[in-house]
């Protein structure tokens, strides 16, 4: 199959249908490309398990991931904004604020991005979130950092905002092998839902199958950082900001529900909670905020990080003329998938790029693994 389309200017493959998928789709098709994404299963992605925190300072990100954070938080709005109008679905963004607590001054101090925050003390801290556990005597207030709930809204709002721009969909297709002439890509060789192999010719594709990216280029440094979650009912309210705790963050939903992560498991692609990861959170949530031990539980889910060696993401051009990467997003897709879709389009229309952008394609750059090797 050839895909040149009269009234489109050019084609794109994604290959890949999560969160960075459908904002990569979104772009494009915005931009009258035709688009076609391939998604195994769009239920495992990533995007669909995250809380959905916009944390660029919470975080603690440094030195480009930290400017990557922040240039993409400043997008987000409008973003958010143009998605919601296409797909007539409320996406949750909130520009609620984050608070993270600290038991020693030391530890406050040492945080990397503690000059962007409003200092706290216990007094305040009560002011903020009234039933946080004693031990915490410092806090730190993110006062420009927020949440969006990509878990039932972004996901979907996107789905529907790329039907609403033409993109063409393909669930339950497994690409398994790229086809390639002379370093130069031409296309995908592709197991559909059906269990047919098929073959499907593109100009230019893009990689951004998260965790499962090695699967296409087995040298690509990306792996599975398994992570477990939960959400608990509190009533409406009794959270008003978010709290990111070392080990455990809790994000509250308007709707008085909580999002309580998250393990960091090394476990390779295993799947479902396990008592050892619910006993974890459980703990987190008591060490946090004690009341909302007593919350019921309405859901446990986990998912899949897709992490790198040097914990930054890979984003540009890949080793095949016409292919290019956005992979390795670890624990900030949500955050930073607003400025992927944006540079990714910038370097494959050939656009000119500020300075700011030049340094996170050279920093985010596949090649900085070849170069160790």
């Amino acid at each position: 199959k050839n895909y040149m389309n009269s009234d489109k200017k050019e084609s794109i493959l994604i290959i890949g249908g999560g969160l960075i998928g459908l904002s990569l789709a979104y772009e494009f098709a915005k931009k009258n490309f035709h688009v076609e994404v391939l998604s195994k299963q769009r239920s495992e992605a990533a995007g669909f398990v995250a809380a959905g925190m916009l944390a660029a300072h919470a975080e603690g990100l440094s030195d480009e991931l930290l400017s990557f954070g922040q240039e993409s938080q400043n997008l987000i709005p409008q973003w958010i904004k143009e998605i919601e109008s296409d797909s007539e679905i409320s996406c949750g963004l909130k520009n609620c604020g984050i608070v993270v607590p600290f038991e020693e001054i030391k530890d406050l101090e040492k945080f990397p991005t503690y000059k962007y925050g409003n200092y706290l003390n216990r007094e305040e801290l009560e002011e903020q979130i009234d039933g946080l556990d004693a031990r915490w005597k410092h806090g730190l207030l993110f006062k420009q950092d927020g949440q969006i709930d990509n878990r039932r809204r972004l996901m979907r709002a996107l789905e529907k905002a790329c039907t609403f721009h033409g993109v063409q969909f393909q669930e339950g297709t497994n690409a398994t092998k790229l086809i390639y002439e002379n370093n130069k890509f031409k296309g995908v060789q592709i197991l559909n839902a059906f269990g047919e192999i098929k073959s499907i010719f593109y100009e230019k594709a893009i990689i951004c199958c998260g965790a499962w990216s090695r699967q296409l280029i087995t040298d690509l440094p990306i792996y599975p950082i398994k992570g477990q979650m939960l959400s608990i009912q509190g009533p409406i309210n009794r959270i008003n900001r978010v709290l990111f705790g070392p080990k455990t963050y809790m994000v509250p939903r308007d709707d008085g529900l909580v999002i309580v992560g998250a393990t960091v498991e090394n476990a390779g692609f295993n799947t479902g909670n396990t008592p050892q990861g619910i006993k974890t959170l459980q703990d987190g949530i008591k060490s946090l905020f004690p009341e909302a031990v007593t919350w019921p539980h309405m859901e446990h889910w986990w998912g899949f990080r897709p992490s790198t060696p040097d914990l930054k993401p890979i984003i540009g051009e890949a080793h095949l003329k016409n292919l290019f990467l956005a992979v390795g997003h670890y624990r900030n897709g949500v955050l930073f998938s607003a400025i992927t879709s944006k540079l990714i389009y910038k370097v494959i229309t050939k656009c000119e790029l500020n300075d700011k952008e030049n340094i996170f394609l050279e920093k985010f750059n596949y090649s900085r693994f070849k170069e160790t090797d």
